[in-house]
Formats: structure tokens, C-alpha cells, sequence
């Protein structure tokens, strides 16, 4: 099993760790941390601007210090991660592309099983437009692990040992986000549940999985009914398909998948289509 971890030192890459560590024991990880322009923390570059001759030798400072600062932070994340019980190595990497799509890269590149993020928003992932758990989301091709900082004591306690909950819609995406579940989560429950609005009935799903019936239409409603659902369970994660059209006339596309990271707090995984 080897999954990347994006890391910054902050409570959300903190707590993606920990998190990460209890659905993924004994993992190979890599703690990656991205510097992005400009370079160095604020009060690094505030300290060389004052002792630097010159722009030519600010810029040099600025290099060769933010080079040895972003390697002791994520050295930070390496002590974090090998003390939660993965075997960890440090990647250090610039980019002008933005921590989102940077991460994307890094996964593309690296193949990992999983690519990890932490999310400070007060949803499982920041709502706003450009935010690096929803860059990574859309555009990593690697099934990603969205962790909220803000997880209550319960949610922290089922993500030790509780089910995986996977919402399933008869799609082709549901099917790879299910078989992925099978296959990350080898010791863990796997429960698929079905949603719909009662206005259908298709019992091929109903024999197949648990179908959580619900009020109202659309990816909002939807995801209402599987966080629901993954709360009554006290699932430790919840794992969606990125698309995909529903046999049950819903669907669970990227709508429905942001929806449920926006209406829980528990870790979601969402499995990109093939």
C-alpha cells in the first residue's frame, strides 16, 4: 500500500495524517510538501530582506534558506507519519502550478494507491473555487482521501475501526468506487448503499446493496441520504465515484461527489472514472 501526503504543518495536514494512518496502517508514505511562489514563509523572507546587500543576493537567500525551511517542516511530517506507524520518506518539491494541481502532479508522477489531503473548511473541503482539496479532487488521477480538521471525538473513534460506507448508484464510476473500497480496505466492512427518492424501484440494486430511500431530488439530496446513512453506521470513511450515470436515476457525478464532501465530516474518498 503506498499513498502521498500532501503536507504544509497545519492542523488539516495534521489531522490527514492521523486519519490517514488508522484507514491505511502500515503504509508506504510519501509526505510531500510544495513550495509555491514566493518562496519561504512570510517571516523568513521579511528577515533575509532586511539582511540582504542587494536584490541579486536577497534572491540567492531567499533560495538556499527556503530550501532548508521546507525541508525541517516536512521533516515535521515524516516524524508525524512514522510515529502513526507508516514507513515515511520526505518529498520536497517547487511548483509554479499551485499546491492543488502540484499534488495532482505528484500523483500522476508517483502512482500512488492513494493521494491524501487535509481540509480547513468548515465542510470536509473548502468551498471556494481554486481551494487545493477541490483542485486536487477534479484533477488527480488517483483515487483521492479528503480529511476535515474539524472531525468530532466520535468521528475520530470510528475512523479507528468503524465500516467504509460506499454510495452506489449502478453506474459504471460506483462500480470502480466500490471495487476500490473492496481493495483499500481489506480488514474493514464494506457496505454499499443504494439511494433514491422512492419515485423508482430497481431490484437488481436492492438485492445487491442497502438502498437508503429519501425526499427530494438531485446530487444535494442525494448525498443528504448517504452521509445519513454513513452517520447511522458510524462508518470511519465514506467512498464515492467522481461520475457516472445512476440505474436509479440519480446521479453521483461530480456534483454528487462534492456534495458529500461538503455534508460531512468523516473521511471521504472519491474514486475517479476510468
Amino acid at each position: 500500500m503506498k499513498v502521498v501526503l500532501g503536507y504544509d504543518g497545519s492542523l488539516a495536514a495534521n489531522a490527514a495524517i492521523g486519519s490517514g494512518a488508522a484507514l491505511f496502517p502500515g503504509a508506504e508514505a510519501v509526505i510531500v510538501y510544495l513550495c509555491t511562489p514566493p518562496f519561504g514563509s512570510k517571516g523568513l523572507r521579511a528577515r533575509l530582506r532586511h539582511s540582504a546587500r542587494n536584490v541579486d543576493e536577497l534572491i540567492d537567500l531567499v533560495d538556499s534558506e527556503s530550501e532548508g525551511e521546507a525541508a525541517r517542516l516536512v521533516g515535521t511530517g515524516v516524524t508525524l507519519a512514522r510515529a502513526a506507524g507508516w514507513q515515511s520518506e520526505p518529498l520536497v518539491k517547487r511548483t509554479w502550478a499551485g499546491e492543488g494541481l502540484g499534488l495532482a502532479q505528484v500523483a500522476e508522477q508517483l502512482q500512488p494507491d492513494v493521494l491524501i489531503v487535509g481540509a480547513r473548511g468548515i465542510g470536509a473541503t473548502d468551498s471556494k473555487l481554486g481551494s487545493v482539496s477541490d483542485l486536487v479532487v477534479h484533477h488527480a488521477p488517483r483515487a483521492v482521501l479528503v480529511v476535515s480538521q474539524h472531525m468530532v471525538s466520535a468521528e475520530y473513534d470510528a475512523v479507528a475501526d468503524g465500516p467504509v460506507v460506499v454510495g452506489v448508484d449502478g453506474s459504471a464510476g460506483a462500480e470502480r468506487a466500490l471495487a476500490a473500497a473492496r481493495e483499500l480496505f481489506p480488514d474493514r466492512e464494506v457496505i454499499s448503499v443504494a439511494v433514491d427518492d422512492g419515485d423508482t424501484s430497481d431490484p437488481e440494486a436492492e438485492a445487491a446493496h442497502r438502498v437508503r430511500r429519501f425526499r427530494g431530488s438531485g446530487a444535494g439530496a442525494t448525498a443528504d441520504a448517504l452521509v445519513a446513512f454513513a452517520d447511522e453506521q458510524r462508518a470511519g470513511g465514506v467512498v464515492v465515484g467522481s461520475r457516472g450515470r445512476s440505474a436509479l436515476k440519480k446521479v453521483l457525478l461530480g456534483s454528487g461527489a462534492a456534495a458529500t464532501l461538503q455534508r460531512t465530516f468523516r473521511p471521504v474518498l472519491v474514486v475517479p472514472g476510468g
